[in-house]
């Protein structure tokens, strides 16, 4: 079992012939992913070729209403340019899309707590932006994880670092334990699923073991998720906190790590989630065996 998207997932991708978006789609379209369309203004009509064997055209439509109607799709793909990327992110709740998945990175915050507001008043979860996006192993991959790490099996990894996902899930299956489902939730001030709401679907899930949860610093994500994870996760947790050498007021990779006005540093976190029960990986090349040994 999985969280969120499994097999018969059906995926669009808005902004399908860009740079990034066409070569994400067919790393997606390789990997198994149903992709079933592709949003493009003005191109509907026209065909994404991912020209690889076996596989077959894309169609692309104007609209995400148009391509939803069309294929019946349960995810939104987003590679929009920043600009743009929060008015795409409305596009697809407005056309009811149960999952939006936004990868694009650097859009403008206001922009982002406008569309938030929004996708708070409407049916669809979002996840992202910034993110690396989501997969279930051996069954879908939507984003741009590269897949060939990944193993199917019983461990969920949530973070908000698309590069430690990697690192922990090329750990884990190095030592032969695979994952039910992995989610990157990004790093921006303003974004959509937090760790609270996936722990509780991986706590919720018969087929998830245990969790990986990766945090960096900056915001309070991470003691709100240490607070819910003392009353209610019934599963193992293994964590790590990126950035604790981190000086006060520098920004560290993510538009959300930094550490201001004394909050969000990697102590604080490291300490609520330790009062919690999270076993704290000592560096990220332990985050894979501090799992394993929680175990049974």
């Amino acid at each position: 079992m999985s969280i969120l998207v499994n097999r018969d997932t059906k995926v669009i991708f808005q902004g399908i012939t860009g740079s990034f978006g066409s070569r994400h789609a067919r790393g997606c379209i390789e990997y198994g992913t149903q992709v079933v369309g592709g949003i493009v203004p003005g191109r509907g009509g026209e065909t994404f070729n991912p020209e690889l064997p076996g596989k077959a055209g894309v169609p692309i439509y104007d609209t995400v209403a148009e391509a939803v109607r069309a294929t019946g799709a349960d995810v939104t793909c987003i590679f929009v340019p920043p600009p743009f990327a929060a008015d795409a992110i409305c596009e697809a709740v407005d056309a009811k899309v149960p999952l939006v998945v936004c990868i694009t990175e650097g859009i403008p915050v206001l922009d982002m707590v406008r569309a938030r507001r929004y996708v708070d008043a409407h049916s669809s979860l979002l996840l992202g932006p910034n993110c690396p996006g989501i997969i279930t192993p051996g069954e879908t991959k939507i984003g741009i994880m590269p897949g060939a790490i990944h193993k199917p099996g019983r461990i969920g990894v949530v973070s908000r670092s698309g590069t430690l996902t990697y690192e922990a899930v090329g750990q884990l299956t190095a030592l032969g334990i695979g994952q039910s489902t992995c989610i990157g939730i990004g790093g921006d001030p303003v974004n959509g699923l937090s760790f609270i709401d996936v722990l509780s679907r991986f706590n919720d899930d018969p087929d998830t073991d245990g969790v990986i949860m990766i945090g960096e610093i900056g915001g309070t994500a991470e003691e709100a998720a240490a607070d819910w994870i003392r009353a209610n996760m019934k599963k193992p947790v293994a964590g790590f906190i990126a950035g604790a050498t981190a000086p006060p007021g520098k920004r560290m990779g993510h538009a959300g790590a930094i550490i201001a006005g004394g909050k969000g540093t990697a102590a604080a976190k490291q300490a609520a989630l330790r009062e919690a029960g999270v076993q704290i990986a000592p560096t990220p090349g332990d985050m894979a065996a501090t799992l394993k040994s929680m175990l049974k």
